[in-house]
């Protein structure tokens, strides 16, 4: 997998197959992570409640990590499907997606990106916290989740 230069972000439509194939990806890795009970809770996104759907591509033109942005109340939004292939983790791609999504946010008018990942994700925490945002009280329909810890920056 080359990774040997920052990954080309573009945004791509809910059902482009590459984006398919990566949120597929996410959903088996969150499944052997968590059981394959349904593991989020809320709102499932879709093609009309995402704003904007992004793909990091490596030097070779593959996709290799994705993301989405869902806008919620007026100047928020919230991180959706946010997934890197394991074998491009530690590359630069999750910062670089995040980074255009924060982009797009601003764009939109977004001022606060909130996110909500688990406790059986400690590498996802731990590049949240990283990246500047800071945990909160769990919003919508994480509060209550023994499982979600929520985080938010302020764009």
């Amino acid at each position: 997998m080359p990774i040997d230069c920052p990954p080309t972000i573009t945004a791509v439509t809910w059902d482009d197959p590459d984006a398919v194939r990566l949120r597929r990806a996410q959903r088996t890795e969150l499944d052997a992570r968590y059981g394959t009970d349904d593991h989020e809770p809320g709102t499932v996104p879709t093609a009309e409640t995402v704003a904007v759907f992004l793909l990091a591509r490596d030097s070779a033109g593959t996709a290799v990590g994705c993301g989405g942005l869902r806008p919620l109340d007026p100047g928020t939004g919230e991180v959706k499907r946010m997934y890197v292939e394991p074998p491009a983790r530690g590359t630069g791609v999750a910062t670089a997606l995040l980074r255009a999504l924060e982009d797009h946010a601003r764009n939109l008018g977004i001022t606060r990106l909130l996110l909500e990942t688990g406790t059986g994700q400690p590498d996802a925490i731990a590049f949240y916290r990283r990246e500047g945002y800071e945990p909160i009280e769990a919003y919508g329909p994480y509060r209550g989740e023994p499982l979600s810890r929520c985080f938010a920056r302020e764009l």
